[in-house]
């Protein structure tokens, strides 16, 4: 018994060890691809996202925390360096093949971190490892929002990095 019990666990190990095998969370009905997309990597995204103190553009007076722009490094689950995301978004691979995404639907993160997402993404690169993906998913972020507090007129201007990590779940047509 121990000796299949090892084996399972051996062979469930080595599957989802390759890329595109699986994916590290679940992805909720909303979030999911359109049924003739198939995953082919899950990429881990760790760094910052970039807001800028502004005036609100509704209320006069007062100040918000504004998105500006992600600035990530892209590594694969088994830590392999791929390459980098930044405003766009853009997620750009070590071999010059990238994407940009558009949002589609967002979702809440369940816990006190940036939305879960579902990005179509168009190739704007050259070919290579990213060149094929249509849709990315955003998922298992943690981190990345502002403080709940708006900012003031006394740090207008003012850029905070908020640290964040984030899985993108990459589909190709299939």
């Amino acid at each position: 018994m121990r000796l299949s019990l090892a084996f399972c666990v051996l062979i469930v190990g080595a599957c989802s060890a390759l890329p595109g095998a699986f994916t590290r969370t679940p992805v909720p009905r909303d979030l999911a691809p359109a049924a003739n997309q198939k995953l082919e990597l899950v990429v881990v995204g760790t760094g910052v996202q970039i807001y800028r103190c502004d005036p609100k553009s509704d209320s006069a007076g007062q100040f918000e925390w504004a998105f500006q722009a992600p600035e990530a490094t892209l590594r694969d689950t088994s830590g392999k360096y791929l390459g980098r995301h930044y405003a766009g978004p853009t997620w750009e691979a070590m071999d010059g093949s990238k994407v940009v995404g558009t949002v589609e639907v967002r979702h809440d993160a369940p816990n006190r971190a940036i939305p879960w997402l579902r990005l179509a993404a168009r190739s704007t690169g050259t070919a290579g490892l990213f060149s094929g993906v249509t849709t990315i998913v955003r998922i298992a972020t943690e981190g990345g929002i502002p403080p709940p507090n708006s900012c003031n007129e006394a740090e207008r201007g003012k850029i905070l990095r908020v640290p964040y990590t984030a899985d993108y779940n990459l589909y190709v047509a299939g």
